[in-house]
């Protein structure tokens, strides 16, 4: 997924839902979300949260009025917290949906909600005060995947946060 291919759209993005994002998600770009900030945060929403093996990283998803996260429980901590991060991100700017939807991580071409969720969860799991104090390489050593550590200063260079 290219952060860079849809600067425009996620600079606009990131400056309407900033304030929105900050006054739900308490500490967000200040300090590293954890797994238990996630869970809080889907009970707060009534979201369910199911892990389980999976065949894809995880997915978001609302049936019948109610929203659901699901989990690849086999993802190694770092991964499994930024799918965790994203899938949260598609219900909390692309939804709430009383429809029935279905969003899925790593299916498919990379779209602009892909891209957004994507920074929402590099944000939430790599703040600015992690971006301070360490390098590209000390991240990569705690356990943190490349792709993932690149595309987040990509993000504090392009936008700010």
């Amino acid at each position: 997924m290219h952060l860079q291919n849809t600067g425009l759209e996620l600079s606009h993005l990131m400056r309407f839902f900033r304030e929105k994002i900050e006054s739900l998600v308490k500490g967000w770009n200040r300090r590293p979300l954890t797994e238990a900030d996630f869970h809080r945060l889907c009970r707060r929403h009534r979201i369910t949260v199911d892990e389980m093996p999976l065949r894809v990283s995880g997915f978001y998803y609302c049936v019948m009025g109610r929203h659901f996260i699901a989990i690849d429980s086999k993802l190694p901590p770092a991964r499994k917290l930024f799918v965790m991060f994203h899938e949260f991100a598609h219900y909390l700017m692309h939804a709430p949906n009383t429809n029935e939807t279905a969003s899925y991580h790593g299916v498919g071409k990379p779209t602009r909600k892909e891209e957004e969720a994507d920074l929402f969860a590099l944000v939430a799991i790599l703040p600015l005060t992690v971006l301070r104090r360490s390098s590209a390489a000390s991240l990569v050593e705690d356990g943190f995947e490349r792709d993932m550590v690149e595309k987040r200063f990509a993000i504090f260079e392009k936008h700010g946060i």
